[in-house]
């Protein structure tokens, strides 16, 4: 009878938790004050009129702080031994499933940019901020048939077009941070497994200093654009497929930030050290989009404005 409750398996049974429900309230308060703040930019006055931004903002705190509190759940969970090799396996594998929704995540922008850039002088509709169609135009008349676009509109203003980014300046040092930053997270991954704590510690610090240089560069870069936002396709598809990814860069050296807070802590080992890992992965995902990012928008999206406007 004593033995009735024993665990005779190698899968652990998750306490019952709040968190699960927290996320999705705070998720939800961060969706509505996201609609009712971008409302308020489209139509002057939003749903909640003001509070939208306040919304957003609670919703997201919360949402930061329910995540910090479930890891910290996860971690407890891994000191105490609950973690066995077949829960090691399944989170890996429940990591892999979520780097494909990421891989899947950034198709949809090189599909948008890839559709305007092969076919330049397609059919474009145009919506007004309802959604409703209001017209069609070709692209032919907003492009100017070719890719990238012809220069248009003054600097500053919504649909302006000036030249495109010299992709051998700082998107190839960008380029070159990001990829050495790979090669010293896969050298503390080694120090890890050989249970060298001072490679460990120095791989990942120096793959935290590298990331957050690129993030410095990249704004820098934005900072020089020669094209807006707003109003342009070439704009629009830049700046989401490549801010994205700069996104996904300061969420993955956060990441690194917080393995290498708790390897100087005396955290991981060579045979149990799922975080680390699934950190590192994460950053190898970072860098694989960036290659195809600079090869495909910097390099072979840069065309002949580029050489002509002399940048």
């Amino acid at each position: 009878m004593a033995d009735t409750h024993a665990k005779h398996h190698d899968y652990h049974l998750v306490d019952p938790s709040p968190w699960p429900l927290a996320a999705s309230v705070s998720v939800f308060i961060a969706a509505v004050g996201g609609i009712a703040w971008m409302r308020t930019n489209i139509d002057g006055e939003g749903v909640f009129g003001v509070t939208g931004p306040w919304l957003f903002g609670v919703g997201m705190a919360l949402l930061i702080a329910t995540a910090w509190l479930w890891w910290l759940d996860v971690i407890r969970e891994a000191n105490r031994g609950d973690h066995t090799p077949v829960v090691q396996l399944h989170l890996r594998y429940g990591m892999i499933l979520f780097i494909a929704s990421e891989v899947m995540f950034f198709v949809a922008w090189f599909w948008a940019y890839f559709d305007s850039s092969l076919f330049p002088a397609g059919v474009h509709e145009l919506v007004n901020n309802a959604g409703q169609l209001v017209g069609l135009t070709t692209r032919n008349e907003v492009y100017g048939g070719v890719w990238p676009p012809i220069p248009a509109g003054e600097a500053g203003s919504p649909g302006y077009f000036g030249h495109t980014f010299d992709p051998w300046g700082l998107p190839l040092v960008n380029t070159l941070i990001l990829l050495t930053s790979g090669c010293t997270v896969t050298w503390a991954h080694h120090a890890l497994l050989k249970n060298d704590r001072r490679g460990l510690i120095l791989g990942l610090l120096l793959t935290v200093i590298l990331g957050a240089i690129f993030t410095v560069l990249q704004a820098v870069e934005y900072s020089h654009a020669g094209f807006s936002y707003a109003g342009h396709t070439y704009g629009s598809t830049f700046f989401m497929a490549t801010g994205f990814h700069g996104a996904h860069v300061i969420i993955g050296t956060i990441f690194l930030a917080v393995c290498l807070i708790r390897a100087m802590r005396g955290a991981f080992s060579p045979k149990q050290h799922f975080g680390f890992e699934a950190a590192a992965w994460y950053w190898h995902f970072v860098d694989v989009v960036w290659l195809f990012l600079f090869a495909c928008i910097y390099v072979w999206g840069a065309g002949a404005v580029t050489a002509a406007a002399g940048h």
